[in-house]
């Protein structure tokens, strides 16, 4: 009797390194994370012109910046939800085109209100994109790939956070601001068109067409995990940390003994180099020794840098800058991608939610950190984001020891 063959697997095979759909896969969502933080935080640099250009104060300038940031944390778990209903690939792809025109028109705004309605409007829409990446790469990348494809899209939010900045102050010192914006309004285009080009088809997506209600069990359930909700806890912590240390550093610099100008002191952005090439170099790392093993040393990278940073030597504080940097973007790849991993089908939702956990922490510790430099300055500052850093590293440290999803625990009990 003639044994039966087993029917042969026709399953789409999962996006593996060095494929071409990889080199397309890392290519497209490189060019997405570069545009995302180019355009959204364009306004930040030319802040002085904005605020000369409508005659408003400093503060009422500043909006331009945190309204795009606010918008796009609101959005994210409604962009998530869109995400599950019609599939990641087009929501990326519409919110880089929509973001794109909305950046292009900040560029022939006649009055500040105009700016402000553009602005959030970028957030909202762009939205879709961080809030569909991770879950796209968790459903179509193969597991030991992951970590190197999350490491890539971290790095282009990086290196396009850096590049917006400078892009935007030096073609306003050329021009002017409004040439400065149309310009992002390019660099989105020609994202879009590579994202548009490059991005392989999902093979692997479910719709899931949840409601309101189905929606909150989910977040409920998400919460319900450990390891998820201390995930969420080490984003909050980690962003909250990194605003803190950029937001207040510039001053510290301004004041003796460093004394620097305003241009010096921007050049601290260039740092973001060390955190593009940490996110690839953090991928890879995590896909050869695990997430466990390297989240709690690279929160630890961040103390250290913490530490130099107290230095009254130039060199020493951009030394401690440089490895705070390298440490936060390692921490935030591996974090972000095991969000991603853990959550399984529910990993867009997932996402969100971490994303936003990460924003709000921006927000919240980037503003109460103020109160500390009031009271005491630099060693003010660096005492409340070392508490920050304390407890993202108690939480990272429970989480080696953390279960995969599904796994059986047996409780034995001594007598």
């Amino acid at each position: 009797m003639q044994a039966a063959c087993p029917a042969p697997d026709r399953r789409p095979q999962l996006i593996e390194a060095g494929t071409p759909a990889f080199v397309r896969t890392s290519l497209a969502m490189f060019a997405g994370g570069f545009a995302t933080f180019a355009m959204l935080y364009a306004t930040q640099p030319v802040l002085p012109k904005l605020a000369a250009e409508f005659a408003i104060a400093p503060a009422q300038a500043s909006l331009s910046v945190s309204i795009g940031t606010a918008a796009l944390a609101a959005m994210l778990i409604p962009a998530s939800v869109l995400s599950d209903r019609i599939g990641r690939r087009w929501v990326m792809r519409l919110s880089l085109a929509l973001a794109t025109l909305a950046a292009a028109a900040s560029a022939i705004v006649t009055d500040f209100t105009q700016m402000l309605v553009l602005r959030m409007l970028l957030g909202a829409v762009l939205a879709g994109l961080p809030a569909s990446a991770l879950a796209y790469l968790g459903e179509e990348v193969a597991p030991g790939t992951l970590g190197r494809s999350v490491g890539l899209y971290i790095g282009g939010n990086a290196l396009g956070g850096m590049t917006g900045r400078f892009l935007v102050g030096w073609l306003t010192d050329l021009s002017s601001w409004r040439i400065a914006f149309a310009a992002t309004g390019v660099l989105g285009l020609i994202a879009t068109i590579v994202f548009w080009l490059c991005l392989p088809e999902s093979r692997h997506f479910r719709a899931s067409r949840s409601g309101p209600l189905q929606l909150l069990r989910n977040i409920g359930q998400l919460f319900a995990d450990t390891g998820l909700r201390s995930l969420f806890v080490i984003g909050f912590l980690l962003m909250g940390t990194f605003t803190s240390l950029y937001n207040y550093l510039g001053f510290r610099l301004h004041l003796p003994p460093f004394s620097l100008g305003q241009t010096a002191i921007g050049g601290v952005f260039l740092l973001y180099m060390v955190g593009s090439f940490s996110s690839a170099w953090t991928g890879q790392l995590v896909d050869r020794l695990g997430r466990r093993q390297v989240l709690w040393v690279m929160i630890l990278g961040c103390g250290i840098g913490l530490v130099v940073t107290l230095a009254d030597n130039l060199a020493a504080v951009l030394a401690g800058v440089a490895i705070f940097t390298f440490g936060y973007f390692g921490a935030h790849t591996t974090a972000s991608g095991w969000v991603s991993r853990r959550a399984a089908e529910r990993r867009a939702l997932a996402a969100a939610v971490y994303l936003s956990s990460y924003y709000l922490g921006g927000s919240v510790i980037g503003t109460l950190s103020g109160f500390a430099w009031q009271h005491d300055a630099w060693p003010g500052v660096a005492t409340a984001i070392a508490v920050c850093v304390a407890l993202a590293l108690v939480a990272a440290w429970h989480l080696r020891h953390l279960l995969p999803v599904g796994s059986a625990v047996t409780v034995t009990s001594a007598a």
